[in-house]
């Protein structure tokens, strides 16, 4: 039934060629990127963003470790009541500290996300332009190891340069 249904897509594909030019292309947005100026400084947000966040945690836990030391020298002195409210004081700060470190990690990814999402829409608007003015019918993307949708193509097909160019960077003289 799969070889079927791939042989009905592949012979749907080429009748929808016949008479129209292919023109495949591809790039690698990470490479775009990383010439993008606005690049470095997202990244540095993000970082700011990450040691904040990690400061409030080193707070949270040296404040536990006090605590904690306060507690382990005077628990012998305490009453059985005193000391389970102790106890369970702790245990409410270290569920805090959890709790704080998977949503300080889960905050700086959506940060991240949302701080490089204009970037990527300003790489795909220049692909889209880039693949307009060329003629090119398909772009794909490289370069993204577990990402990749291109297992081959000719280094003549790369447009990473055009879309840098198109965004006003001068592409290195070393690739394409």
């Amino acid at each position: 039934m799969k070889k079927i249904n791939l042989l009905l897509i592949g012979l749907l594909i080429s009748i929808g060629a016949i008479g129209q030019d292919i023109k495949i292309g591809y790039t690698n947005v990470e490479y775009i990127l990383s010439f993008l100026p606005e690049t470095k400084q997202v990244q540095s947000e993000v970082q700011a963003y990450g040691t904040q966040l990690q400061n409030q945690l080193q707070s949270k836990i040296t404040d536990f470790q006090s605590k904690a030391d306060a507690f382990q020298k005077t628990a012998a002195t305490m009453t059985d009541l005193i000391r389970a409210d102790k106890q369970e004081e702790l245990q409410n700060l270290q569920a805090s500290i959890q709790k704080f470190q998977t949503e300080a990690q889960t905050s700086i990814a959506q940060k991240e996300q949302d701080l490089f999402k204009p970037l990527f829409e300003k790489i795909s608007n220049a692909i889209n332009v880039v693949s307009e003015r060329e003629s090119y019918s398909h772009v794909f993307s490289a370069g993204v190891p577990g990402v990749d949708v291109l297992l081959y193509a000719r280094p003549t097909d790369d447009i990473s340069n055009l879309v840098l160019a198109e965004l006003g960077i001068d592409p290195p003289a070393n690739n394409n």
